[in-house]
């Protein structure tokens, strides 16, 4: 007998999919039967957000185990969820039966075999109600704005179906209140260099009876908010440089026609304009030394979460089989 063959088998890893719901009884229940048909050996979580409906009882019905979050908003559930579940896989799917199940196996088959540390799902659908083309033309706005910072490794930046390794979730900071924790999820692995991918899965409309919480100007705004405020947080010296460029431009502004007249007459008689463009101009050396300031804090900030990144283990080999989840849940 080889030495290999006495060697214990590796612990399979533990899967978890989550849920995150609110108001979702129409549709929960097939979602939660879907995954626990592809992934036998997961634990499905639904996490019910003052639902007004049985997305509870509906979802308990269907197997699945359920918790709940009252401060309203997906980014409160996701940070709860990543808080209390144990695993060594998370799968993340919206619970409005939009997302295909079938294509979970694959998705975490991928991030095991290239030891990534987010899948997301690409979403494909040629039916119109399912994916809006203003929806679609948001999302390559949205997505394309994030690639021009951070890098273009994201293609569907507001997909709900992901899979993540143990390390991700366990090192995500999730400070996001609502569906724009989908921009922190993209942001947070393309900062720490993480190894990502993507994979092709079908995108459904609703089933009948349910309604979408999503408000595309109203969250496409917070989203929108959410980007501006990751590049302030997470590239100062180019936002504060490029303020600190704009306000130059406005002194010069001011300047050029007090200094026109003064060419011609050797006098100053526009002193307020003179002052605005001393005012700004000091102004904009003061945004550029904030963002010298703040690029070598956000250095170390860096630093420090990408060391408690790599304190936590890789993901699984893909030579093993999982065990159920742990949960926080009683």
């Amino acid at each position: 007998m080889s030495r290999d063959a006495t060697l214990p088998a590796a612990p399979a890893p533990r899967i978890a999919v989550l849920v995150p719901c609110h108001n979702e009884a129409v549709a929960i229940g097939g979602v939660v039967a879907g995954f626990r048909r592809t992934l036998p050996q997961a634990c499905v979580y639904v996490y019910d957000n003052n639902s007004s409906d049985a997305t509870r009882e509906v979802a308990r019905a269907a197997g699945a185990q359920v918790g709940s979050e009252t401060l309203q908003g997906k980014g409160h559930v996701v940070r709860r969820m990543f808080a209390d579940i144990e695993a060594d896989i998370y799968v993340l799917v919206d619970g409005d039966g939009t997302y295909d199940p079938t294509a979970a196996p694959a998705m975490i088959r991928l991030l095991r075999e290239r030891q990534l540390d987010m899948v997301t799902g690409l979403r494909v659908s040629h039916e119109t109600a399912a994916y809006r083309p203003g929806h679609q033309f948001g999302n390559r706005l949205l997505t394309g704005l994030v690639g021009l910072v951070f890098g273009r490794r994201v293609s569907d930046m507001l997909s709900g179906y992901r899979v993540f390794s143990r390390r991700f979730v366990k090192s995500f900071p999730a400070l996001a209140t609502g569906f724009e924790t989908e921009t922190e999820f993209t942001v947070h692995a393309l900062e720490l260099r993480m190894p990502v991918g993507e994979m092709v899965t079908a995108y459904a409309a609703r089933p009948a009876g349910s309604a979408s919480k999503l408000r595309t100007l109203r969250d496409g705004w917070r989203i929108l908010g959410t980007i501006l405020g990751l590049l302030q947080r997470e590239r100062p010296l180019p936002f504060f440089g490029g303020l600190g460029g704009l306000l130059f431009l406005a002194s010069l502004g001011f300047f050029l026609p007090v200094f026109s007249t003064y060419l011609e007459s050797g006098l100053v008689p526009r002193l307020p304009t003179f002052l605005a463009s001393v005012a700004f101009l000091l102004l904009s050396f003061l945004s550029l030394a904030v963002g010298l300031v703040l690029e070598t804090v956000t250095r170390g900030r860096q630093e420090a979460k990408r060391i408690a990144y790599l304190a936590i283990p890789a993901p699984p080999a893909p030579e093993s089989t999982a065990p159920a989840a742990t949960s926080a849940l009683q």
